[in-house]
């Protein structure tokens, strides 16, 4: 029975999760499984990953056949890469506490990286925020100030009006 590790579709329509799952080859995508080892959801940014990592791991070391979003997905975890170290121990390169030392260090620099992507997505939004109110204040700005424009010109408007008025009566006076 050839057993394949692959994502099973879960969500609505164009809002899709997947369920990270063992499974034989030859049932259907959303069909019968062996066992959920996980789930993925690419809605979010960046995607949110919740995996079962040691049952991933023995599922790789007793043969299991990621598939190749499934594989990027346990290589991101790591899984893949303490599975290439495991069988580096098997094979006498190094000892173990080696190996779990390689991965530690490979596990600090990755979630650093992660963690950079997450500050320079939260900068990004917190700057987008700021040109946003930034822009609204100018058209604020710029609105009072033509409010202030038209308030000035009907002022003058009504001054000449009543000197005009006042022009008018001084002639008729002068008329009479």
């Amino acid at each position: 029975m050839p057993v394949k590790i692959r994502l099973a579709r879960h969500g609505r329509k164009r809002r899709a999760f997947y369920h990270i799952v063992v499974a034989d080859s030859r049932s259907p995508r959303d069909g019968k499984y062996i066992e959920r080892i996980g789930s993925y959801n690419p809605n979010t940014n960046p995607a949110t990953i919740d995996l079962n990592f040691d049952k991933a791991l023995t599922w790789l070391t007793n043969g299991a056949q990621p598939t190749d979003t499934a594989r990027a997905i346990l290589s991101y975890e790591g899984v893949m890469m303490k599975k290439h170290l495991l069988e580096g121990v098997k094979k006498g390169a190094f000892d173990e506490a080696k190996a779990e030392e390689k991965y530690q260090a490979w596990k600090q620099e990755k979630e650093a990286k992660i963690n950079a992507k997450k500050d320079g997505l939260s900068k990004a939004a917190e700057d987008e925020a700021k040109a946003r109110f930034d822009a609204e204040v100018k058209i604020s700005a710029d609105r009072a100030e033509a409010i202030a424009k038209k308030a000035a010109d009907a002022e003058a408007a009504a001054k000449a009006e009543e000197a005009g008025d006042a022009e008018a009566a001084n002639e008729e006076e002068a008329e009479a």
